[in-house]
């Protein structure tokens, strides 16, 4: 990994945190944190790296799946929906290994790496051999996972996902069974084998209330809360789950996760797509989350997440690229907000501060890394670097900086990415690999 590190960094532009960029900041470093912030027109003094541009905290990928990258434009061509895309999804799920899982996700980390994330919650269920055959480490597939984060320089949240069931009342089936520990106990006796390092943590995951009942979520909400663990499931996704769970418990997966004791302030429900009335207040009460994937859920014809509601509600939101369809957490945080004026026909119902932060201080909290997501000291050093100079954000003015970024950039505008003070990406150069031709590489030998 590369060593380039700095002590201090002085940024044309930084988001603060504020409704408006600051002019002339400068970020002093102690190791991995940052030690001080000077504002007000500072110059940038000899000793301090510059970052023209305007410098974000570092982005949290709340919910990704990373071995779906080698799915991306597979599926474009098919008519269907949410289930005929599994089928797909499920074949390459089905060939894939330890050594292939590796190589799928350091590159699809690079990838993220270049597009301003520092961070990712990875919501792992792949976790055993082909007919459910467990390899001699059972955290194989884990330990994967968490080394290609590590190789690919950001941070990560193994949130390891309870799955049981191939739905309510089934038993799990072909390559479900890669996924099933099959009792709610052995996925916690396994899960306990996982360590943390500086770099990752662990978390957990009830897969969905289709994969999962209702005790066994329980026992997943125990071990998460005896852990101090942040909890994430697929919420509402299709209006079918809500049908199912509905004809099965009499309730909505919201209702049947909070008599589990899921819905704490470490829950993050993923997409609330189709959320019912009572499921906002729910959320709201337990100071729970909410994480957001409008590429994904508009890729897989999902619906629009009621992300104004949630957010009245008082419901923490998060951002996340799940199927990485696209990699690009400006394009997650305007589409929450652009969609719903499709949807509503009104404009403004989020604005600039509070989609990027959705995407930074939000994200990294929703995934237990709340040190991180913010420029102050004490806080991990974890920051980005947008270059306002190329053809979608040239000739901005200061005053619109922060607007202009978030509706307007891509990951393509991406510069610099600094992870615990150390340099990942420079000049939209990813410096420990070529992160074009590993995923070339990774995904050719797939189906």
């Amino acid at each position: 990994m590369s060593a380039e590190r700095a002590d201090a960094l002085w940024c044309e532009l930084a988001w603060l945190g504020g409704d408006r960029a600051e002019a002339g900041v400068l970020i002093e470093l102690d190791g991995e944190r940052i030690a001080d912030v000077s504002v007000g027109g500072v110059e940038p003094p000899p000793h301090a790296r510059e970052l023209p541009g305007l410098t974000i905290p570092g982005m949290a990928n709340a919910h990704s799946h990373a071995f779906q990258r080698a799915m991306r434009g597979r599926t474009q061509a098919e008519r269907g929906d949410f289930w005929t895309w599994r089928r797909r999804m499920y074949e390459i799920a089905e060939a894939i290994e330890p050594a292939t899982c590796f190589a799928l996700a350091r590159a699809t980390f690079g990838e993220m790496a270049l597009a301003g994330i520092t961070a990712v919650g990875e919501f792992h269920y792949l976790h055993h051999g082909p007919g459910g055959t467990r390899y001699d480490d059972p955290n194989a597939m884990g330990r994967a996972v968490i080394e290609a984060a590590r190789e690919a320089g950001i941070r990560i949240t193994l949130l390891d996902a309870c799955y049981l069931h191939g739905g309510i009342g089934q038993e799990a089936e072909g390559v479900q069974l890669r996924f099933s520990d099959g009792t709610a106990d052995a996925w916690g006796e396994r899960v306990n084998g996982l360590e943390e390092t500086p770099m990752a943590r662990v978390g957990a995951a009830i897969h969905s209330v289709r994969a999962v009942d209702p005790e066994a979520a329980a026992r997943v909400a125990a071990l998460s809360a005896e852990k101090s663990w942040p909890l994430h499931a697929h919420v509402s996704e299709q209006r079918a789950e809500n049908d199912d769970c509905d004809s099965a418990y009499g309730l909505t997966p919201t209702g049947l996760l909070a008599g589990a004791g899921a819905l704490t302030e470490r829950f993050t429900a993923v997409h609330a797509t189709h959320l019912m009335d009572a499921d906002f207040s729910l959320l709201g009460a337990a100071e729970s989350g909410a994480c957001l994937c409008p590429t994904t859920e508009r890729d897989l014809a999902d619906g629009i997440a009621p992300a104004r509601r949630l957010a009245e509600a008082n419901a923490r939101l998060s951002l996340g690229t799940d199927s990485h369809a696209l990699i690009d957490m400006f394009e997650e945080a305007r589409a929450v907000e652009l969609d719903e004026r499709l949807e509503s026909g009104e404009r403004g119902g989020h604005g600039a501060a509070a989609l990027l932060g959705a995407a930074t201080a939000g994200a990294a909290a929703g995934i237990g890394w709340p040190e991180a997501g913010g420029i102050e000291p004490g806080r991990l050093a974890d920051l980005v670097t947008v270059g306002l100079d190329g053809v979608r954000l040239a000739g901005i003015a200061p005053d619109h900086a922060l607007e202009s970024v978030v509706f307007a950039a891509t990951a393509a505008d991406v510069r610099d990415v600094i992870v615990g003070g150390r340099f990942v990406v420079r000049d939209g150069v990813h410096l420990d690999f070529d992160v074009a031709a590993e995923l070339g590489a990774a995904i050719a030998v797939l189906p």
